[in-house]
């Protein structure tokens, strides 16, 4: 069954006061129909669109990175300066 056109008016009324009123319900509403209209689409077996990383993962990935390769470094320095004195104190 149809909206009136009265039913419809006040239905917009009421969304534009919401909206108003409340824009963080508002993307919360919209994060979350994004959400279902994806878990929709998965479930009958559409092809999904590939999702981007946030920015966040991909700091926090290359932080990680940096840090393995920081650490990495510093360990080649460590052995190679060990193996540079065990040399040095055989050879006296």
């Amino acid at each position: 069954m149809a909206w009136s056109q009265d039913e419809e008016r006040m239905l917009a009324q009421i969304e534009q006061h919401l909206v108003d009123e409340d824009p963080r319900l508002v993307a919360r509403l919209e994060s979350f129909n994004d959400r279902a209209r994806r878990s929709e689409a998965k479930a009958q077996g559409e092809p999904s669109m590939r999702r981007r990383p946030r920015r966040s993962t991909v700091i926090i990935l290359i932080s990680w990175l940096l840090i393995a390769t920081l650490v990495a470094t510093l360990l080649i320095m460590v052995l190679r300066h060990e193996a540079a004195a065990l040399a040095l104190a055989a050879s006296l």
